[in-house]
């Protein structure tokens, strides 16, 4: 038998684990904080699983997740990665990840690379066209059950990916829960694209970088609003380091235009005329006032936390992202 006191004590002792099982939530002042992963956790586990127990310790409630782990874990077969430099999540048209990196200095793959990446993509494509959604149905699940929301997911759409691979896509963005799609194609690919974004009432929102050279590439209001034009559905992922970057100028008047559009705002900060990405605050990104804007004006649009600046000696993946996370919520609360 329990006296009181000795209740009280079971209580306290009982309490640090319970309040590590306390449910994340990154809605700071009515807007949603999340981050994009398995990117932003450079050189740590990218499954499924690990990314969700990082994703809670870092107390934040929604992600943007790439293709790879979440088709892993659907039983996908291994993929060959991404090609030389790419970054994870972000593989060519068709292929698991984001889309073009444009202008990332990637080298020209032996023609046996060629012939294995050939290989995998014949292997995953033939995977997807089979696939029920039960296992994506489990995954929702157990993200949501941890208490964070699968909110976008991102494809490797291009032009090259077949109409009923694009379906796939949509579907499982559905079983998921999401509000979209982010993607990486080239401009002249999102005519088509933006078909199927109507054909299944779900914003495909097209990720930005810094090249305002490249006609095809995300970088310059234009390309966005170009896409725009062709479907109502077309929208827009902008990262408002690579647009300071690359515009020399801050985003906050193109997301106040087209706020409608706009699924998530990837946060990084960057210096302007292509400038080096830096720790939060040290460079030429208006972070704070666009998330005020954001809480301000009440749109329903994610910020998502892409850890890209170099980790500071003696530091490491995880505290940089608690700074990023601390940031935020400084700046909103």
């Amino acid at each position: 038998m329990y006296t009181r006191r000795d209740f009280g004590k079971v209580a306290l002792a009982a309490l640090p684990a319970a309040q590590s099982l306390a449910r994340p939530n990154s809605n700071f002042g009515g807007v949603q904080i999340g981050i994009i992963a398995p990117y932003s956790f450079r050189g740590m586990p990218g499954d499924a699983d690990s990314l969700l127990d990082n994703i809670v310790a870092l107390g934040l409630s929604a992600v943007e997740m790439q293709s790879p782990p979440v088709e892993a874990f659907a039983g996908a077969p291994v993929s060959m990665g991404p090609p030389p430099g790419r970054r994870p999540g972000a593989a060519g048209p068709g292929g698991p990840g984001g889309g073009p990196a444009r202008g990332r200095g990637r080298r020209e793959l032996t023609p046996e690379e060629q012939a294995e990446r050939r290989a995998a993509a014949e292997a995953l494509s033939k995977w997807r066209l089979s696939t029920s959604m039960d296992k994506f149905t489990q995954l929702r699940k157990k993200y949501e059950d941890a208490g964070v929301a699968i909110q976008l997911v991102k494809f490797g759409l291009g032009p090259d990916t077949p109409d009923d691979e694009v379906d796939y896509c949509f579907q499982v963005a559905k079983t998921l829960g999401c509000r979209g799609i982010t993607c990486e194609p080239p401009l002249s690919a999102t005519k088509r694209l933006g078909q199927f974004a109507e054909k299944h009432n779900i914003l495909l929102a097209y990720h930005g970088h810094a090249n305002v050279t490249d006609p095809e590439a995300f970088a310059r209001p234009q390309s966005w609003e170009q896409a725009f034009s062709y479907s109502k559905y077309n929208g827009a992922n902008i990262d408002i380091g690579h647009f300071t970057a690359g515009n020399s100028k801050s985003p906050a008047e193109f997301i106040k235009k087209y706020h409608d559009r706009i699924t998530n705002l990837h946060l990084k900060d960057r210096k302007v005329d292509q400038g080096a990405n830096m720790p939060w605050g040290e460079g030429d990104t208006q972070i704070k006032d666009i998330l005020r804007m954001v809480q301000r004006e009440k749109w329903d649009m994610m910020g998502t936390i892409e850890l890209e600046y170099p980790v500071p000696e003696g530091s490491d993946v995880m505290t940089e992202l608690r700074k990023c996370v601390q940031y935020c919520k400084n700046a909103l609360t």
